[in-house]
């Protein structure tokens, strides 16, 4: 035989062989698509998470983290303005403390932050409805907070 019909028979007979193995990269395209899909799954599950704690912060979508190199000015300002919203969250838990003979609503009480960010909000110039569509708030607890100054 010549060398020509025996290399065509062996390549016949790995033609023939290669029908009876299975096809491994279906099952890998199939894995693959699976993987990517699981993933897009989970980054939309993420990004509906990250826009509930959004709405529940009232975080501004385009909120940017401001860069650490503040100058000194900055720094004593933000600083100051730490330790008013700290002195108003004492305050507030000085007087929950101290006024347990006095009658509340039937309302829960207002979360400090919330308070805070009306006080900020108030601060800014925002009307009480404006400041009661950013918060989950009614206008007699916007104007409860603004009037006694942050304390409940």
């Amino acid at each position: 035989m010549e060398i020509s019909s025996i290399i065509m028979i062996v390549g016949i007979v790995f033609v023939v062989l290669s029908l009876f193995f299975k096809d491994k990269s279906s099952k890998l395209e199939k894995e693959l698509d699976d993987l990517s899909i699981n993933i897009y799954q989970e980054t939309n599950s993420l990004k509906r998470r990250i826009k509930t704690l959004e709405e529940e912060l009232l975080v501004e979508p385009n909120f940017q983290v401001k860069s650490p190199n503040l100058s000194q000015k900055k720094q004593q300002d933000a600083m100051g303005s730490f330790q008013q919203v700290a002195a108003q969250v004492k305050a507030a838990q000085f007087y929950g403390a101290h006024s347990q003979n006095t009658p509340k609503a039937n309302s829960k009480p207002i979360n400090s932050i919330l308070v805070s960010q009306v006080l900020a909000l108030n601060g800014q110039g925002l009307s009480i409805d404006e400041i009661s569509k950013r918060s989950t708030l009614s206008h007699a607890q916007i104007q409860t907070i603004i009037a006694n100054g942050g304390i409940q």
